[in-house]
Parts: C-alpha cells; structure tokens; sequence
C-alpha cells in the first residue's frame, strides 16, 4: 500500500478551492455577501474579460480592522460563528470562513478597507495565498477587494471556462438574484466599462424585480402574500398566460438566501394545476420566511440547496398561497366582519322587529301621495278594444281568404298542360309539347333600332384538337393503390380513426406522428436546416443566462435555421427561423433550445434534444384544423409501420380490436 502523508497547506488550499471558486461568479458571488453581511447599502460590481482578468467589488460596509486582515484569509477564520450551536440557527449569509482562503489561493488579490469611526485605513496584497505587509491607506468607510488573474496559477481549471460572454453572463444572473434577496441596497454591476444593472435600493420589491428582470416581466406578475403557521410566503408570480418554455425564471429565496428547491418547484406548479397551458411554466420571485432553526443551509459548499425540517408545510404553504392569489387575480381575500361589527346604514334593511312594532309602524305609516309627473310622462297602458275594431278585423280576414293574392309572373318557365287520369281519377302533370317560346322583348328606341344586330359566332367550348388532347390513353393513368385501411375520421381535432381490413380500429395522434416526421428529417438531413428571413426581426426577451447560453452557441443555431444576434441586456434579436416553423413560437422555442443546451451533455446529445424541441414546433397542433390529404399522408405513415413512437417516446397511435369493443357493448 502506498504511503500515506499529509498535504501541504498549497494543495489543501487549492482543493478547497475548487469546492468554493468554479468560476468567476462564485468569486462575485462570496465577496458580494461578505458585503452584506457587513452591513453595506450599497454595492459596486465591475469586472472584465468575463471576470479572468479583473473582479473588483466595492462596499460601503462596517470594514475589517487593519491588525485582521492577514486573519481573514486563513482557512475557517470568520466572525459569523463561535460555537457549534451556531450551526443551528444561521442567520447569514456566508458562514465557512473559506470564501477569502480559496479566491486568494488561484488569483492575485488586493484589499484596501476602513473601519467605521476610523478616520484611517489598510491595504493588504496576495499572490498565490501567500499575504504580503499590511500597509497603511487612506480609503472612504467600507472593503475594496480586486481579484486578478483568476486561476493563473492552476491551468487545469482555465480549460473549463467559458466564453467571456457566458461567464459576464453568469455574473449579472447572480447579481439579479442578489439584488433581488436585499431590495433596501442598491446594487451597480459594470461589465467591460458599461453599466449593466443598477437598482434604487429604495426597499421595494417591485423596484428591484423592473430593475433586474426587466419591464415586459414585471407587467406581467401578481403580488401574493399567505402564511401559515410560522412560515410566511410572499413575493410576485406571474398571471397564467405569460407562462415561459423553461423554469429559468423561478427565483426561490429562503430567509433572504437565493435556492434552488425541487420542493419550492413542484409546489409552485402545483398552484398553477388547470391554469396554464400545457408544456409552459410559471415564473415566481418568491420569499420564504421561516424560524432559521427549521431549515438547514449547511448541507451544500455554494449553499445554494437547503434542507427543510417540515417539507410538507413549506410545500402547503407555497401552494395555498399561490392557488388563493391565482383564483382572486392577486387581490386580497376580504374577510366578513363579526355579526356584532355589522352596520346597517340604511336602518330599513331586514330589520327584525316584533308583530306589535310591525302594527304600530304600519297603522303610523301616512297614505301614499299622488306621484306627480312631468307633462312629458305618458302611461304605459293597454289601449282598450272596441268591437268595432274586431268586427272590421275579421272582415279583411274573411275577405282574404275568398280572394285570392296574386302573385307575380316568374318568367323562364315551361308551360303545363292538366291531363286528368281515366283510371284513378288523380290529377297529374306533364310538359306541353309546344316549344319554349321566349317572352317578347320591350321596343328599343328608335335610334337604337335602325342599327342591324350582329350575331358573334358560338365558339365551342372544346375544340377537337383539345378534345383529342384530353383523350389520354388508359394506359398512362396511375393505377390507384389500394390500402388495406381506410380513414373512418377524425375526432377531436386530433386523432385520426383508422378501420383496418381485419376489424381492428386504429386511434392515430397526429400531432404525435406529425413530430416524428419532423424529427426523423431533421436528423437524416446532411445540410443545415433551410430558414426563412423575417421581415421584422424578433426581439426575444430571455433570461440573462438564456441569452448568453444562447449567444454563445451561434453557429449551432444557424444550422438549426436560426439567425441570432446580441440585442443588449437579456434581449436576442432573431432574423432567421426555420422554414416550417411559425414566428410566432420564436420566443418560446428559444427559451426551450437554451434549456436544451444547458442539460446536454455532449455536442450530438445536446443536437439531438434540440431537434426534439424543433420538431414539437413544426408539427401540428391538437386542435387544428387538418386536410383530408394531410390525414391520409400521416396515417399512411403510422399504418405501414415506419412511425411508432414520438421523439419522447410517447406511443403515435393505439390499437382497439373488434372483440375488444363488442365487450364494450356486452356484445361478446
């Protein structure tokens, strides 16, 4: 067996860096809470080159006592736990004491901090870990921290990194949800020189959520608040129709910490159950109160996933709140008042009252006065009848029945001539066989007369060359095939009936098998997909990490027949779309393709989902309207048996067979 020794302090350090920094986002991510922690109101991101080069994160904080710097780089040195009782009942947000210790040990770092009342500060650098001489500076009140060169000393990780577009990405999807959890701080991000988010701070969620998420989603979001017990839900989720193609913009905070809960998740969607269309997804900026010694946020190195003590309350929680908000489109629930509470403004209202009071108050009640009316009021009365008028009405009655109304020559019509039947009597009709003589013309005028008429000559409709040419030997004619199956219709808008020539009916989806087609073309064809431009380019609003996702695989979208380009913020501008796709779905099938690309694993699997998402979009819809021609071409497909099962593996068509359905009936 090998010998076994002890690591040296470097490569412990650099191990536990690889747990805590993965990216330049986890380096924003510790420093920005250490920010908060400290107290700060507000906070300055600004980064370059994706955040490898330079990560500079400035706070108006408590800041770090000179003589502790070198202190709060060591490996489990913090100020925010002293005993394992603590461990308990965590009340912020970083809590480790690694955070500093793994970014010092893969980057440069440099660090400039004032105490509050201090009129004096310090600076500290360090390569590699290894600190260097606390000096003396002066700097306003808070931390200054500059990560450069980040991994610099560790080229395995560098090959792991993405595009700078991606990572910057990263980044301003984190500061979303930072800004997000602490609306009261205001939050600068700089991106390469520009300013990329900014919010008031002012303490308003509302604020923070058009700030950070954009315009076009908060319009679209409803405020919900509930609890139960001691946990306590509030925060927006967004109305039916604007569900999304992802769950990317599901933001889940517990006690102010960003998460991420399947729990939260499934409660969520739960509360949405027959409110939004299928394959689409809420979106939520959701917070969840409740007592810190009932959740658990040690049980992850990013502490981005927590572990509840009561699972089932949280989730009934989450989902009573949101149905309720849902079904009062985000109003709140009146609540009736007490009986004793009750007014009766109008004191006349169902009064209850004794027989005696009833007597009184009726006996004391003063008669009725005339209503007086205005000269323009006229009654509303039934005329009286008089039988004058009755007598002279069933005189015109009488008198229309014995003459008959005459009714009007219809011209064109071929006279008939009675012919009485000697043998039965019955009285029948037959044509006369005097030839149709047209009805005479009115006299033109005069000087219309003195012009003779010219007859045009008839030309037949088909000549005999043409007639020759339509005459077609049989033998050119193409046979018609024969099916073994015949289409009995289509139910539903979307499935077809197919009655084969053994009895067994076949029930066809054709959305089903309509995707399939799709999808089988898609990944047989050897040249990219044929998109159509549009005359008026799409501007998708995604998510930031949708967006760089992606941006950053441009060239895979264009053999799709997708034609993207950066539109700024979290915003693609699409030119092309696939030929057979609608523009409409442009939006939707982005976010679903971004989805795609982040659970690939491989370049080819990661194809072969999007294909799956492209196909679902260029088939029919249930529902729609579908040709005759249409019908036959997909069940021709189904029944000779070259179509089975939908990309997802869901079956395209069902077999019902005639003993089958006599059972049914208790016919067999």
């Amino acid at each position: 067996m090998p010998e076994i020794k002890q690591l040296s302090a470097h490569v412990a350090d650099l191990i536990a860096a690889g747990e805590v920094v993965e990216r330049p986002a986890s380096v924003v991510k510790e420093l920005v809470e250490n920010a908060l922690d400290a107290g700060a109101t507000a906070v300055t991101v600004e980064i370059r080159n994706g955040g490898m080069s330079l990560i500079r994160v400035t706070d108006n904080g408590c800041g770090i006592a000179p003589e502790q710097l070198p202190t709060a780089f060591l490996r489990h040195a913090t100020s925010k736990l002293r005993t394992e009782e603590d461990l308990a009942a965590i009340r912020t947000l970083g809590f480790r004491g690694e955070a500093l210790a793994a970014i010092a040990a893969v980057s440069r770092v440099e660090i400039a901090t004032c105490q509050t009342g201090r009129g004096e500060g310090a600076s500290l650098s360090l390569e590699g870990g290894i600190p260097g001489t606390v000096c003396p500076e002066g700097v306003p009140q808070g931390t200054t921290i500059r990560v450069r060169d980040l991994f610099y000393n560790t080229p395995a990780r560098l090959k792991f990194m993405k595009k700078d577009s991606a990572e910057t990405a990263a980044v301003n999807g984190l500061l979303q949800h930072l800004a997000l959890s602490r609306p009261d701080v205001s939050f600068r991000f700089i991106k390469d020189g520009t300013e990329a988010l900014h919010t008031p701070g002012d303490g308003k969620l509302s604020s923070a959520v058009y700030a950070a998420l954009g315009r076009e989603f908060a319009s679209s979001l409803l405020e919900i608040s509930g609890s139960g017990g001691e946990i306590k839900v509030h925060g927006f989720v967004t109305k039916p129709l604007f569900g999304r193609g992802s769950r990317s913009m599901q933001i889940f905070f517990v006690n102010g910490r960003f998460i991420k809960s399947q729990l939260l998740t499934a409660a969520l969607e739960e509360g949405y159950r027959n409110q939004i269309m299928k394959g689409r997804f809420p979106g939520c900026v959701l917070f969840v109160s409740l007592p810190h010694t009932a959740v658990d946020v040690n049980v992850h190195p990013a502490k981005t996933q927590v572990k509840f003590a009561r699972e089932k309350d949280i989730f009934d929680a989450v989902y009573h709140t949101v149905m309720d908000a849902l079904d009062n489109d985000g109003k709140p629930i009146p609540t009736a008042k007490p009986v004793s509470q009750q007014s009766n403004p109008r004191q006349d209202f169902f009064k209850t009252m004794t027989a005696g009071e009833f007597r009184q108050k009726t006996e004391q009640k003063p008669a009725a006065a005339p209503v007086s009316r205005p000269a323009w009021h006229t009654e509303r009365t039934t005329p009286a009848v008089r039988v004058s008028d009755v007598e002279k009405a069933e005189q015109i009655y009488q008198t229309r029945q014995t003459k008959p109304t005459p009714r009007p020559a219809i011209p064109n019509l071929r006279p008939v001539t009675v012919i009485a039947d000697e043998k039965d009597d019955e009285i029948t009709s037959a044509p006369s066989v005097k030839p149709f003589a047209p009805a005479a013309q009115p006299a033109a005028p005069a000087e219309k007369q003195s012009a003779p008429l010219q007859e045009k000559p008839i030309v037949p409709a088909v000549t005999e060359e043409r007639q020759t040419a339509m005459e077609l030997p049989q033998e050119t004619l193409l046979p018609k095939r024969e099916q073994p199956w015949r289409i009995a219709g289509e139910i539903l808008r979307t499935y077809i009936i197919c009655e084969a020539e053994d009895g067994v009916i076949w029930l066809i989806d054709k959305h089903a098998a309509h995707e399939r087609i799709h999808f089988d073309r898609l990944m047989a064809a050897k040249e990219p997909v044929t998109a159509q431009r549009l005359l008026r380019p799409v501007a998708a609003e995604l998510g930031k990490e949708d967006a760089a996702v992606l941006l950053e695989n441009t060239e895979l979208l264009a053999e799709l027949g997708f034609a993207c380009e950066d539109f700024g913020g979290d915003t693609v501008l699409v030119r092309e779309v696939p030929a057979d796709m609608d523009a409409e779905d442009t939006t939707a099938t982005l976010e679903e393709l971004a989805q795609k690309l982040r659970t690939g694993r491989d370049p080819a699997e990661r194809r072969e989902h999007m294909f799956h998402t492209m196909a679902c979009k260029a088939a029919i819809k249930a529902g729609m309207v579908s040709d005759p021609a249409e019908l036959r071409v997909l069940a021709d497909r189904v029944q000779s048996g070259e179509i089975k099962y939908c990309p997802h593996g869901r079956p395209v068509a069902v077999k019902l067979t005639r003993y089958e359905l006599e059972k049914m009936f208790k016919r067999a």
